[in-house]
């Protein structure tokens, strides 16, 4: 029976890996989507939301049967729990990754307000802080959710350069632009809630690693363990 919940535990690790990667490809390509005025791929983004939608489900049903057959205990459960909620974590980012492409399809046929320069900042910063908070689940490394957790200052930082730069210096001055400054808003807006939700992903890993709940707590990181 405990080999049996092995080979299951894997195979649940397995699939939170195929749906990470679908997710950090969609962050990807709807910021590309973006940059490029490019409405095929931000509708490919859109489109390739439910099959994501279809894995979290498929995920979902895993981790109840797991729950049911094998009551599991201390780490095994934490490590279920823990996958239960990366599963919900990354199923929201996907849903902000079509925000963002439904913005670039809005804006595809306009000439941008100004070049993008702290928004791709801000999407990078939420592109490493998705892979290094999956790469902490996988190497059960707390050190590293540590540094996931306590980056996410920094999106919020962008954001609001992105934010004060639009309202500032485009739309207070000229109502005109306020169509094409909304968009670039809403963008800012879901990349730094895309970096949020690395984070939570980031606070579970702690969780499963130590049992320790660091939500809400995350000034008691700054000092270390």
């Amino acid at each position: 029976m405990e080999r049996h919940l092995d080979e299951e535990l894997e195979k649940l690790n397995v699939d939170l890996l195929k749906m990470a990667t679908l997710t950090e490809r969609a962050i990807h390509n709807s910021v590309e989507a973006l940059k490029q005025g490019n409405k095929e791929l931000a509708e490919a983004v859109i489109a390739n939301d439910e099959t994501i939608d279809e894995m979290e489900i498929r995920i979902e049903e895993q981790i109840i049967d797991l729950l049911a057959l094998f009551q599991p205990m201390a780490s095994d459960l934490r490590f279920i729990t823990t996958a239960m909620h990366i599963n919900a974590e990354m199923e929201r980012i996907a849903d902000l990754t079509v925000n963002i492409s439904q913005r670039a399809i809005e804006l595809a046929d306009q000439p941008l307000l100004k070049p993008l320069v702290d928004i791709p900042k801000l999407a990078d910063q939420a592109k490493w802080m998705m892979n290094k908070a999956i790469d902490s689940f996988v190497k059960h490394d707390e050190n590293l959710a540590k540094e996931v957790i306590l980056s996410d200052k920094r999106s919020n930082e962008l954001r609001s350069l992105v934010i004060s730069e639009l309202i500032t210096d485009y739309m207070a001055k000229d109502g005109s632009t306020v169509p094409r400054a909304v968009p670039l808003l809403l963008v800012a807006r879901d990349l730094e809630r895309i970096c949020d939700h690395a984070a939570a992903i980031a606070e579970d890993v702690i969780y499963m690693i130590q049992a320790k709940i660091v939500k809400h707590h995350r000034e008691k990181l700054q000092g270390g363990s």
